[in-house]
């Protein structure tokens, strides 16, 4: 990918106060982009999607058309996940990217063996996950995000908009805010492709082998990794 990233650093986190400054806390998802269309062309930024749904793609793309929607292809996702990747590529007028590890499964388990996500779980996320997304950002001056502060302890401060320091870059979290209710409701409202495992007991999608259904009561992201201490990826920490 060529993107050309005309924002110095003090430029980001000067346009990251003005975005807390303006925004606040709780601003509407669309005030939250709009933001972000005034400072950055549709080539500047990217949405990250686990295509569990479509609803951030399909917000983003209402302001910025053509948007670039990273796909991290890890390789291990259920065939829902890929199905709901298809159709975000064929019905959003976004271009949806595979971010792709530098290894596939094949050669990772030649390398590290078999089921590194079961024996190394934080070793298997940086290969497949965190390395090559840092890769794809490193073109880009901002990036949109799905995290809402509802899904769990580490994510309840997820503020709008931020200087993403791990990456460099401008980290716009519109639905930080949102409820899961307002999440469906609004993929219902707009006719926006969802992951079918969501009504499946997934309120959480990620990978095959490290995600399993979530019984009533518990926390959205309890069945990523269960049993694990683990309960991010870290890309958002």
């Amino acid at each position: 990918m060529s993107h050309i990233t005309i924002h110095t650093e003090d430029q980001l986190r000067s346009i990251a106060e003005a975005g807390t400054a303006e925004l606040g806390w709780d601003a509407p998802a669309a005030a939250v982009i709009d933001f972000a269309a005034r400072h950055f062309s549709v080539r500047q930024v990217a949405v990250a999607c686990s295509m569990a749904d479509a609803v951030l793609p399909h917000l983003v793309s209402t302001r910025l058309p053509e948007v670039d929607v990273l796909f991290l292809e890890t390789g291990y996702h259920f065939t829902e996940t890929h199905t709901t990747r298809d159709e975000v590529a064929r019905a959003l007028p976004v271009r949806v990217i595979d971010v792709l590890p530098e290894q596939t499964v094949a050669e990772q388990d030649a390398t590290h063996g078999k089921e590194l996500f079961s024996r190394d779980p934080a070793a298997c996320c940086q290969l497949r996950k965190m390395d090559p997304l840092k890769k794809a950002l490193s073109g880009y001056s901002a990036w949109f995000t799905g995290v809402r502060r509802e899904e769990a302890p580490t994510r309840a401060n997820t503020p709008l908009v931020s200087f993403d320091e791990s990456h460099g870059l401008l980290k716009f979290n519109p639905l930080a805010p949102w409820t899961f209710e307002e999440l469906t409701d609004y993929a219902a409202a707009h006719n926006v492709p969802v992951n079918l495992l969501l009504a499946h007991g997934y309120p959480s999608i990620g990978c095959a082998p490290c995600t399993r259904p979530v019984a009533a009561g518990e926390d959205p992201r309890a069945g990523r990794w269960a049993g694990l201490a683990k309960t991010e990826c870290g890309i958002h920490l």
